[in-house]
C-alpha cells in the first residue's frame, strides 16, 4: 500500500511540475532556400563582373564529376545545407509552383509545376513519375573546374555542387543541350531569362572567386545589356 501511495504521490509531483512549465520553445526557423542578395541585380553584377579575373581556363584535362561529390548532399555550409532534406527535393521545394510536399516528411516533394526558365514550358512533376525536370548548375561544374575548381578542397567543391545559389530547377533536355557550356557558348533560348541568367551566372562567378574568360566576359556583359534600365 505504502509503495503504490508513494508512486501516486511521485505522479502527482510531475504533473504539477508539468502543468508549470513555460510555452513550448518554438521550432527553430527554416534554413533559407536562397542566399541573401542573391541572385544580384544588374547594376551589381555588372560591378562584379568587373572584378572577376579574366584568363583562358586551366586544367579542363583532369576534370572529374566525382571531384565534386559522387551524390547530393546536405552535409554542407551551402545555402539550404543541414536543414535534413535532400539538395535536390530543396530545389524543388524552391522552384515549383502548385507544391505538394509529404504529409510525413515535408522535404519530400509530392508534386507541381515548373515554369522553366530557361524554355518557359510548363512543366508537371510527380514524385512516382518519370519527369521532364532536372537540376541544372548554372555555372556547370566543368565550368567551375577550369575556372579555379581544380584548386579548391574537395569540401569546397562539394559544398559548390550543392549550393542552392548555384542550382535551377530545369528542362531535362535544354540542360543536357547545354552541358558544361559557358556563358559565350550557350544561352538560354527563352529571351525574356537572359537578364537573369547573366545576373545569376555573374554572381556564382563573384561568390565562388572564379575567373572568366576574354569571351566569357563579353557574352556576360551583353546578357546583362538586355536587364531594364
Amino acid at each position: 500500500m505504502g509503495s503504490r501511495v508513494a508512486v501516486l504521490a511521485v505522479a502527482a509531483a510531475l504533473l504539477v511540475s508539468g502543468c508549470h512549465r513555460g510555452p513550448a520553445a518554438p521550432p527553430p526557423p527554416p534554413v533559407p532556400l536562397v542566399g541573401k542578395g542573391f541572385p544580384p541585380d544588374a547594376a551589381t553584377a555588372r560591378a562584379e563582373l568587373k572584378g572577376l579575373r579574366v584568363e583562358w581556363g586551366r586544367n579542363w584535362e583532369t576534370y572529374e564529376r566525382d571531384a565534386f561529390g559522387r551524390y547530393w548532399s546536405d552535409d554542407t555550409d551551402a545555402v539550404g545545407g543541414r536543414n535534413g532534406c535532400d539538395t535536390r527535393d530543396d530545389v524543388l521545394r524552391r522552384d515549383l509552383a502548385e507544391l505538394r510536399e509529404g504529409d510525413r516528411n515535408p522535404c519530400v516533394v509530392v508534386s507541381g509545376v515548373l515554369h522553366d526558365p530557361y524554355t518557359g514550358k510548363e512543366l508537371p512533376y510527380s514524385y512516382r513519375r518519370a519527369s521532364q525536370i532536372e537540376t541544372d548548375h548554372v555555372v556547370a561544374l566543368g565550368a567551375a573546374w577550369r575556372a579555379g575548381a581544380y584548386a579548391w578542397t574537395p569540401a569546397r567543391r562539394l559544398e559548390y555542387a550543392n549550393d542552392l545559389d548555384v542550382l535551377l530547377a530545369v528542362d531535362k533536355q535544354t540542360n543536357q543541350d547545354k552541358g558544361s557550356r559557358t556563358a559565350d557558348k550557350w544561352r538560354p533560348p527563352r529571351q525574356a531569362y537572359w537578364c537573369e541568367y547573366a545576373r545569376r551566372y555573374t554572381g556564382i562567378k563573384a561568390k565562388y572567386a572564379l575567373s572568366v574568360t576574354p569571351p566569357e566576359k563579353t557574352a556576360l556583359e551583353e546578357l546583362l545589356g538586355t536587364c531594364p534600365q
